[in-house]
Order: structure tokens, then C-alpha cells, then sequence
């Protein structure tokens, strides 16, 4: 539903309607293509160019810099932002999208990997596509239903399902030009990560490492959707692989790892630079992460946890850099890739930026891969520092948990110092500005580990470490949890400036040439701070979390300011109380555009009410809810909360009517009677009795709670 401050015709808009059913749109003020005309297309010469009123790709330009010279909102006058227009959205997951601006038309991915297209100064909707992935789908993914984005080329645009498939859309209708599928589909594959193309090529990597799969990108023709060349990050069996890449992988991996996959998933960044043609790749965590079951003996397991540069024409590979070797606590190095031209020691470099989860800021050379400096932007536990001429990390002993066979609470921890959100660089003012958060893990190495065929496949007792029912445990774990915009000098590897959060999850950045800085909140803010100093200038509610990152764009001489707001991800699923430390949220999934005077207003918030916990009477045996308890941690805590505690975008177990229910819990738990929202059946890895041990254990959590008293 789209709100806005004008009245419309109501021939106009049952016009638009015949329009929108016939699958095209119709032309609206001015600001977007009149619908007999013919779309711009979008190609190399016009992605470097970057005319800053359109936001052509994932991070603006292929530099993914996210910077914008917009300069009409500024510092002096970003008091006066106001909401332009917003659209409610169909998907109450999170929103994690960076919109596309082109010609006039904002085009947006949400949950469920569905896409729309708005007049961009309107609101109007001008088409909108379902690719109608199967709810069943859901438990492929190990953090939450969602998508991050478009890539455009030529008059199409190109689409990533949560279910494994690229699809060309054409830019004018939003129907579909052509659809290949990825993946296996019978493996625990998933896309949530925006493509890019390069020079008529479509690239795309995908997610599952947590589940048990091997990593890789592919390129697609733009054009027909035939594939042009797959890069695989981890090697599979010995004798298998034919690539010198990957024959001199072999040699760091031991054991059997292609059995379980190995992991190495490339779920999100990407950077290209178009004079090196050299595409940037981040790659994911093992798999398992327990690097005692993945590679017994150890070794640094390439190419897990790496930036590796490939030839983007060709698909070949060019060189790699390694950030945490032997990765065995979810450090993905698939974190935002930013890459630019930096004077270093009286020297120009071309460099690459990366804030990965392990917790270290790195500067790289992008031409041949040589470590120029890295340092620790937040508090880390696991190394002491970094090697000052290889980068290679100097390692606590302790941390390798699956060697020692003792738990290791690790700070960073596997949510990450910094997650999936995009951090943005200001060329102006020299600083890289950084989501990051401060939260430990108890990783705690699961005994006799087997891999399952449903579910996550880590290696680490889950259930182990669930949040105690106890007051001071819990506020000493909110306590230490935290989250900051951290403003970073990628030279002199010093923070600048920061702005603490309460918690951790809190939006990707946008930085602008009005000297402004955007980024939204976990607590339900959108916020404008001067790039400088970090002072902030501009507050809106969002009613909802926001993790999405901003994008800002002109029509008609006009700048705004557009973000997706939603909470979600793994964070607000997998946490538990530590989730609702800024709310608890409710996910309220829209679209908010800005701009200057803007005087749109949002509806009043639904009211959040705190139901009180009434479970049926707790008749299990110790022995049957500490049953339930390991088989929560392991199958249910991703979804439903650390504890069986929601964080406020899934089910709160503990309220469930099915509790009291052994037959209904069954059809839905066991027989999967709600699938297609979901919730699959996990008939395949669990018996009844283990199933109903799930229920006892979650009603004896609901009853600590409950003399707590607790309501969330």
C-alpha cells in the first residue's frame, strides 16, 4: 500500500490498475519513461560514468564505495528531511535490499525474493514480480528468508532467488526474459546476495555453508542465460580437481571435507574493478566450522575465509589473500569489498578495504593481493594482532576450541565485529564507516558430531551455551553486547570517531558530498550524522528495525534519500533475549523514501503486547527436557530464538497453543503441516519422542520464565 500526500484521479488510477494486471505500467508525472518508450540501457560506459542521480548498481559503482556526490542535502539544511512517500510491503521478514534508482524508477528486492518497481519521486507501483519460492525452502537458509538486491544491464534486470535460480526480468514489465537454476536444489543451497554484471556477464555466488555444501560463483550471459565460467573456492576430493588453484588448495585440507561439503559459500560481496578486469570475490566460513570435523590435522584450508581476485572476462584465477586461515568460528570474509585509490607512505595504491567478522580492518593491494596493514577495529580475543608483513593472524591457542576440546567464549563472536551490512567510504572526507558490533560466542565443541540432513551443521554444541534463565546472566550478556558506527581511517588504521548503540544489528551506511552519513538502527531509528565528527544532525522513527543500507538519488533536480525497513536476519531470529535489547521489534517491512519538506506521514505503530507466558503444566523428566534441550539448540534455535526466546520476527515458541497439544505439535513439527509458511517437517532427522521432548523442554523454559516474571 502506497501512502502519499496528493490526491489522484480515480480514472487515473483505474487506468493504472488494467495497466498493472496486463503486466506493464503506465507513465506517472514525469519522473519515470512514458510506457511506449524504449528504457535506457544500462552498460559499463554508464556504471563508471555514475551520473549520481541514479543508483545503478549493488554499491553505486563498481568500486561499491557507496558514495554519492549528492550534495542538495547537507549538514546545514538535513533538519528539514522529511518523509516523501512510503510503500507497505507483502513479506514481514527482513528487509535487507540496497534499491536501484534508473531513469526515474526505484526497483526493490524483498523477503521471499519477490521485486517491485515504484515511480521513484511518487510512489506510484509500477509492476511487481513473485518468483514464488516454496515456503519448505526456508530451512535451506541459514539466516532468514532474505534477498539484498538487483544488478542491471542493458533493458533487464537480474534477480537471485532464496531457492537457487537467476532470472532476467525485463526493466519495462518486470516479467521474466529467462531463468536458469544455479544450484543443486536437492543440497542446502540458498541466493539472498545481490548479482553484479560485468561487461554482459551475470555473476552470482550462493549461501548453505552452515548446512553442508561447497562454494562457488558462476557467470551467466546476460543475454541468453548460458553459462560462461564457474569459480570454485574450496577444492573438492583429491584427484578431482583439475585447476592449479585447486590442486594447490588439496594440500592445506585434510580428512575427508568434500563428504561434508566444505563450505566456502560466496553469499555476498563482490568488487570490480574494470582497468584490472579483476573481479573480488569474499569467501565464506568452512563447513562445518568446527575445523576438527572438517579438516582433522588442521591446515589453512583454502580458500575459506578469503579475498580471491579472478579474472573477470575469463573466470581464472589471479590471486588470494587468506584472513583467517583454518577458519573455525563462522569468520566469513564475505563482508563488504570497497576498493579505492589511497596515498600510503607518500605512495598512491590501489587498494581494497575490508571489515570482515574476524574482527580485523584490512587494507590489501587490489593488483597483486600484498598485505598493506590491518588492525583491530574492535575488541578480539581469539588473535593478538596481525603478522605486520604476511597479515597472517598471531592466534590464541585457546580459541581453537575443537583442537583443545574446552569451550572458548570468542570475541568476536559468529554473528561477526561486522556482519553482512554495507559499510560506505567517503573519498572527501578519507574515512570508512563501519556497522560494527561488539558480541561474543561460546562456541562449545559438540562431542561425536554427526552431520544431519536437516538443519545446521557446525560442529558446536548449540544447546551448550542457550542463555541461563537467570536475571544477572542475562543482563551481564546484554551488558556486553553492544554495537557502534565506527568512522575509520583506513591509512593510519585509527578510529576516528564512533556512535555507540545499545545493541548490536544496526544498519549499512551511505555516505554523501553533503558531508552526512545515513544509517538506520536496530532500535528503530533512520539517522543522519555529519561525516566529519559523527554529530548527529537528523532523526526519523522507523516504527521497525532497520538493517537494510540507504541509497540517495535525484529526480528532476531533486535529491532523495531511500531505505528498506524490516528487522530480521539471523540476529533477531538465532538471539533470544539478547535480540530484543533494543525493542523487542516488530518487523513492520516498508519502503521509506526522504526527501527535503517532504510531509508524508507514517500510520501510528500497532501497539507491541507483551502476552503473559501461560504454559501447560511441565510433566517431563529431567532427563526427557534435557533431551529436548540439545535437540532445540541444534534444529530450532536459528529460527525460533536462543532458549526458545523470539527476538521478535518468528514464532515465540513459549506462547504457542500447540504446547498443550502433543498430536498438533506433531502434525506441524513432525509432519510439517505448515510448510508453506516455513515451517517444514523434520520428520527425516527427528522421531516423534524426540519431537515431543522439544515440547517438554520448551514448556519447562516457558515456566522459568514465567517465574521470572518474564513476558518476553
Amino acid at each position: 500500500m502506497i501512502k502519499r500526500r496528493f490526491a489522484v484521479p480515480v480514472a487515473t488510477l483505474a487506468c493504472f490498475s488494467a495497466v498493472a494486471l496486463a503486466g506493464g505500467f503506465a507513465a506517472g508525472g514525469g519522473a519515470a519513461w512514458a510506457e511506449q518508450d524504449v528504457p535506457k540501457l544500462v552498460d559499463a560506459a554508464r556504471i563508471i560514468a555514475a551520473d549520481p542521480s541514479d543508483w545503478l548498481a549493488h554499491g553505486r559503482t563498481y568500486d561499491e564505495q557507496r558514495f554519492s556526490p549528492l550534495a542538495q542535502i547537507d549538514r546545514a539544511n538535513v533538519g528539514q528531511l522529511g518523509l516523501a512517500w512510503f510503500a507497505d510491503l507483502d513479506t514481514a521478514r527482513g528487509q535487507e535490499g540496497t534499491p536501484l534508482v534508473i531513469d526515474g524508477v526505484i526497483y526493490i528486492t524483498t523477503a521471499w525474493s519477490k521485486a517491485k518497481a515504484y515511480d521513484a519521486a511518487s510512489g506510484r507501483l509500477l509492476w511487481e514480480y513473485d518468483p514464488k519460492v516454496p515456503g519448505e525452502a526456508a530451512v535451506k537458509g541459514c539466516c532468514d528468508v532474505v534477498n539484498r538486491g538487483l544488478a542491471a544491464w542493458g533493458d533487464k534486470l537480474y534477480l537471485g532467488t532464496f531457492d537457487g535460480r537467476l532470472i532476467a526480468l525485463d526493466r519495462k514489465t518486470g516479467k521474466p526474459a529467462w531463468s536458469v537454476v544455479t544450484v543443486d536444489q536437492g543440497q542446502p543451497y540458498t541466493i539472498t546476495g545481490a548479482p553484479r554484471v560485468v561487461n554482459g556477464m551475470v555473476i552470482i555466488g550462493n549461501g548453505g555453508a552452515e548446512m553442508g555444501v561447497r562454494g562457488y560463483v558462476t557467470a551467466y550471459d546476460a543475454t541468453t542465460g548460458k553459462q560462461r565460467w564457474r569459480f570454485y573456492t574450496v577444492p573438492d576430493r583429491p584427484g578431482a580437481n583439475t585447476a592449479d588453484y585447486l590442486k594447490k588448495a588439496e594440500a592445506t585440507w585434510h580428512g575427508e571435507w568434500w563428504k561434508l561439503g566444505g563450505g566456502g559459500t560466496v553469499w555476498d560481496a563482490m568488487a570490480y574493478d574494470p582497468e584490472l578486469d579483476l573481479l573480488y570475490i569474499g569467501v565464506g566460513n568452512g563447513s562445518p566450522w568446527n575445523q576438527s570435523y572438517r579438516s582433522p590435522g588442521g591446515g589453512d584450508n583454502l580458500y575459506l575465509s578469503s579475498i580471491v581476485a579472478i579474472r573477470a572476462s575469463t573466470g581464472q584465477y589471479v590471486w588470494h589473500f587468506q584472513e583467517t586461515p583454518g577458519e573455525t568460528w563462522d569468520f566469513t570474509a564475505s563482508q563488504h569489498i570497497i576498493l579505492a585509490d589511497l596515498t600510503i607512505a607518500g605512495r598512491r595504491r590501489k587498494v581494497l578495504m575490508q571489515a570482515p567478522k574476524n574482527g580485523f580492518f584490512y587494507v590489501i593491494d587490489r593488483q597483486t593481493g600484498q598485505f598493506i596493514s590491518g588492525k583491530n577495529y574492535v575488541p578480539v580475543n581469539w588473535a593478538s594482532g596481525l603478522d605486520p608483513v604476511t597479515g597472517r593472524p598471531i592466534e590464541n591457542p585457546e580459541a581453537r576450541y575443537g583442537q583443545t576440546g574446552k569451550p572458548f567464549i570468542g570475541m568476536p563472536g559468529a554473528a561477526g565485529a561486522h556482519s553482512w551490512h554495507p559499510m560506505a567510504f567517503s573519498p572527501a572526507a578519507g574515512l570508512v564507516y563501519i556497522p560494527a558490533q561488539m558480541a561474543a560466542y561460546p562456541y562449545f565443541p559438540a562431542k561425536d558430531w554427526k552431520p544431519s540432513h536437516l538443519g545446521f551443521n557446525v560442529g558446536v554444541d548449540m544447546a551448550a551455551g542457550a542463555m541461563p534463565a537467570d536475571e544477572k546472566a542475562r543482563a551481564a550478556a546484554k551488558a556486553a553486547t553492544t554495537g557502534a558506527l565506527i568512522a575509520w581511517d583506513p591509512v593510519a588504521q585509527k578510529e576516528r570517531w564512533r556512535v555507540p548503540y545499545p545493541g548490536p544489528w544496526n544498519g549499512g551506511v551511505l555516505a554523501t558530498g553533503g558531508g552526512l552519513v545515513f544509517q538506520g538502527t536496530a532500535a528503530s531509528q533512520f539517522n543522519a550524522y555529519s561525516a566529519s565528527d559523527g554529530q548527529k544532525l537528523w532523526s526519523f522513527p522507523t516504527q521497525t528495525g532497520v538493517v537494510a543500507a540507504p541509497i540517495t538519488f535525484s529526480v528532476r533536480g531533486e535529491q532523495y534519500v531511500a531505505v528498506l525497513a524490516g528487522w530480521g536476519g539471523i540476529w533477531p531470529l538465532a538471539t533470544g533475549v539478547l535480540a530484543q535489547k533494543s525493542g523487542p521489534v516488530r518487523n513492520i517491512s516498508r519502503l521509506l523514501v526522504f526527501k527535503l519538506g517532504g510531509t508524508a506521514q507514517l500510520p501510528a505503530a500497532p501497539a507491541w503486547d507483551k502476552l503473559p507466558l501461560d504454559p501447560p503444566p511441565a510433566t517431563a523428566s529431567a532427563a526427557v527436557i534435557a533431551r529436548g534441550a540439545q535437540l532445540y539448540g541444534r534444529y530450532c534455535t536459528a529460527c525460533h530464538g536462543d532458549a526458545a526466546i523470539s527476538g521478535g520476527v518468528t514464532p515465540d515458541l513459549r506462547h504457542s497453543g500447540a504446547l498443550g497439544s502433543p498430536e498438533t505439535w506433531q502434525m506441524i513439527v513432525h509432519d510439517g503441516a505448515l510448510k508453506d509458511n516455513g515451517m517444514v517437517g523434520w520428520g527425516k532427522v527427528m522421531s516423534p519422542t524426540d519431537i515431543d521432548a522439544i515440547r517438554h523442554y520448551v514448556i519447562a523454559r516457558a515456566h522459568q520464565d514465567k517465574a521470572l516474571g518474564s513476558t518476553d
